[in-house]
């Protein structure tokens, strides 16, 4: 493979995965948990928290409610890892054919 072909490819990859992380960052995932749903952005910020209200809270709830709004966030921020490792995986694995 000549020099000026492989530059030509990797240009190309390279806009590729720029695409790619851009379609990322503005890519919903939501994480849930049986009282709380979140909302996070590709680059991993909250942007919405609901609390389903059908049920009573009180006082007493408030840890069980914490917890669950940090797992409805770990849970969202898992399904953004697995789609980044997804989308962008590939291209780790094209640069060690190039090498």
């Amino acid at each position: 493979m000549n020099m000026q072909k492989l530059m030509m490819e990797a240009q190309k990859m390279q806009a590729k995965l720029q695409k790619d992380q851009a379609e990322l960052e503005n890519t919903t995932y939501e994480g849930t948990s049986s009282l709380v749903s979140v909302k996070i952005n590709g680059k991993k910020e909250v942007t919405s928290v609901k609390i389903n209200m059908d049920e009573d809270i009180t006082k007493d709830d408030v840890e069980m409610l914490e917890d669950m709004i940090m797992i409805a966030i770990n849970d969202a921020v898992k399904k953004a890892d697995a789609d980044k490792e997804k989308k962008l995986g590939k291209y780790g694995q094209g640069l060690a054919g190039l090498m």
